[in-house]
């Protein structure tokens, strides 16, 4: 049996008359006395008693009734959930991302979802990207925000590179600024004190590989942080740090020079398993991720662009 055939049933069973049902129904008469009688067929009973006064239910008729009635309301209330899916008045979307982004795109990102979707529930986890994978292949994520060197697909995630972002060196905002020039090579950021991050981040391994690669030693004062960490102690004149660019978003206490002799960049990417069909909120989600990213990215002072899809 189908929802069409349960709702010609229960049509005719409150009217008591098959000619009146389909005119409700907007089917031609013969077409609804094929889809009632398909349905005894199927069930190996008649549902019916049929005369030219009207139609009454048989015994087996009476007894599908309540089924077919609450058969109905479950399909309906189905569907109300699914076209509030659809809609985002509700639901859940589970986000993960790396340290760094969580207090500059994601920061954004959400401000931006839960202002057009407020009834949608969000879930933030914070880890380095290899973390953050691991998460999405045990079914704890929907989406990664996740930092990655090529960001090319495997057959387990789908990463599509999102953002270009330049590391910057920070220093304190109440300080003169460490130099006059636009930007300030690897080398004299080796001589100055510096606020070192946790090895756990993947911003750590970028930088070390960068001062090994030159054969510089850097002078750390402070080693092992977290960000916020970083960012109050760089503000308090402590030393200077390498940071991503977005991290200096809305960041008055703090001054930011572009590196060069080399340029470092790191790639942002979205990261979610490949076989998964993304629900209606994922997608939305990720949508507002790549319209955020792409407002970030065409600021005047934005030391981003868009990354070249993979």
């Amino acid at each position: 049996m189908n929802l069409e055939q349960l709702r010609a049933f229960v049509t005719v069973a409150r009217l008591g008359n098959f000619t009146r049902a389909a005119e409700q129904l907007h089917l031609a008469q013969p077409s609804l006395s094929r889809q009632i009688g398909t349905l005894e067929q199927d069930l190996g009973a008649e549902l019916f008693h049929r005369a030219r006064a009207g139609s009454t239910l048989t015994s087996a008729g009476e007894s599908l009734l309540p089924l077919a009635r609450r058969m109905l309301a479950d399909a309906e209330s189905v569907r109300r959930e699914l076209d509030a899916l659809a809609g985002l008045r509700r639901g859940r979307v589970r986000l993960g991302a790396t340290p760094t982004l969580c207090i500059s795109l994601v920061a954004e990102v959400l401000g931006a979802f839960h202002s057009a979707h407020p009834g949608v529930e969000l879930h933030i986890t914070e880890r380095g990207s290899r973390g953050l994978l691991d998460a999405l292949s045990g079914g704890e994520l929907d989406l990664a925000l996740i930092t990655t060197s090529g960001g090319a697909s495997t057959d387990r995630f789908t990463v599509t590179p999102l953002l270009l972002e330049e590391l910057v060196v920070i220093s304190s905002g109440d300080a003169p600024p460490l130099t006059s020039r636009d930007s300030i090579t690897l080398r004299e950021v080796a001589e100055l004190p510096q606020v070192v991050f946790s090895s756990t981040y993947d911003l750590r391994s970028t930088t070390d590989a960068a001062f090994e690669a030159a054969g510089l030693s850097p002078r750390a004062v402070i080693e092992g942080a977290e960000m916020d960490a970083v960012l109050r102690f760089v503000e308090r004149g402590i030393g200077v740090a390498i940071v991503p660019a977005m991290v200096m978003i809305e960041r008055k206490g703090l001054r930011a020079v572009r590196l060069a002799e080399p340029t470092l960049t790191r790639t942002i990417s979205i990261a979610r398993v490949t076989d998964i069909a993304p629900t209606p909120g994922v997608q939305v989600m990720q949508q507002t991720i790549v319209r955020t990213a792409a407002a970030l990215a065409a600021r005047p002072e934005a030391t981003t662009r868009l990354a070249d899809p993979a």
